[in-house]
C-alpha cells in the first residue's frame, strides 16, 4: 500500500499536471490562430485604417478571452501590400500569445514561450 501511494504521487501527479499544461499550450494556439483569422477579417471591412486598428484589438482581445487567455498576454501587428484598405492589397495580421506554467500563483508564472499565428486577407476590389 505504501509503494503504490509513493508511486502514485511520484508518477501520477507530474503526469497530470503535464497533461494540464498541454491543454494551456493548446488553448493558446486556438487563441492565436483565431485572433489572427478574425482580426484579418474585420480589418479589411472596416472604412479607416484607425477604425481597422480598433476592430483588430477587439476581435484579438475577444478571441483570446474565449480561450481564458488574458488580454496583457495577447499582441498583435499589421501589415499591409500596397496601401492598407485599398481594394485588391492584402492585409496580414500576426498574433502573439505569451504562455505560461498553469495552476501557478499570479506572482509565479513566467513566461515560458509564445505562440505565433498570422492570416491574411484580401481587401474586396468591389466593395
Amino acid at each position: 500500500m505504501v509503494e503504490f501511494i509513493f508511486l502514485v504521487t511520484l508518477l501520477l501527479v507530474p503526469l497530470i499536471y503535464l497533461v494540464i499544461a498541454a491543454g494551456a499550450l493548446q488553448s493558446a494556439t486556438y487563441a492565436a490562430v483565431g485572433a489572427a483569422d478574425h482580426g484579418a477579417k474585420v480589418f479589411v471591412s472596416a472604412a479607416s485604417e484607425a477604425e481597422a486598428n480598433a476592430r483588430v484589438s477587439d476581435a484579438v482581445r475577444r478571441a483570446a478571452a474565449n480561450m481564458g487567455i488574458e488580454g496583457t498576454r495577447v499582441s498583435y501587428g499589421y501589415s499591409c501590400t500596397g496601401s492598407c484598405l485599398a481594394p485588391g492589397s492584402t492585409v496580414t495580421v500576426q498574433v502573439t500569445v505569451d504562455t505560461v506554467l498553469p495552476l501557478l500563483p499570479a506572482a509565479w508564472t513566467p513566461r515560458t514561450g509564445s505562440v505565433k499565428s498570422s492570416a491574411t486577407h484580401r481587401v474586396d476590389r468591389y466593395g
